[in-house]
């Protein structure tokens, strides 16, 4: 039988990656977030702070004009080779065990290749600005500010990659509000569902 894996895809601030955490927890399955960019560094040789910089939710620059503007004679990107290596290493690991993937495109990497679960988690953006100043603390830019910038980069970053509209229903199973549900009925949703 193949494995079960949760591909979880979420809005900056909506805790997901808790909800991710939670639902590995109950399931006593392991959950990879930001342990992908070891395996990735791992797999790529790139750095650890090249993969964050680069990845899906660049803290710096413009991803998309980043993405279109280095590109060598055939048409690729060091964002086109990374996302390459973090293709394989989602498949990587659903092929060796159950788990839960947080972010990374895995809905769509591993659509068809794994017996997959598909999430979105969101919630409003009051809710979001809350939980970001709670559990990252007060940055230079309002929390507001923070989740547009954020959120912007995941969209544009999955449209690019897999020519279709993050967060829009169709493309996941269950799309859940962590701000009315709350990280742990949420969590409790998604286990039953597992």
């Amino acid at each position: 039988m193949a494995n079960r894996v949760i591909a979880i895809s979420r809005q900056f601030g909506s805790g997901g990656r808790t909800v991710g955490r939670r639902v590995a927890e109950k399931l006593g399955i392991p959950c990879y977030d930001n342990e992908l960019i070891e395996k990735i560094a791992e797999k790529s040789g790139f750095a650890k702070e090249y993969i964050k910089e680069r990845s899906e939710d660049a803290a710096t620059g413009n991803w998309f004009l980043n993405a279109f503007s280095r590109r060598d004679y055939d048409g690729r990107s060091f964002e086109d080779d990374l996302w390459d290596v973090q293709s394989r290493v989602i498949l990587d690991l659903a092929e060796k065990e159950s788990c839960v993937i947080v972010g990374r495109c895995a809905d769509y990497v591993l659509q068809g290749k794994a017996d997959l679960l598909t999430v979105f988690i969101h919630a409003d953006r009051e809710f979001r600005a809350k939980r970001i100043v709670e559990q990252y603390g007060q940055r230079d830019a309002s929390p507001e500010k923070r989740i547009i910038e954020k959120d912007k980069r995941r969209i544009a970053y999955y449209q690019f990659y897999t020519d279709r509209k993050w967060g829009n229903a169709e493309n996941y199973h269950i799309a859940l509000d962590a701000g009315v549900l709350g990280i742990e009925k949420c969590a409790d949703i998604i286990t039953q569902l597992y």
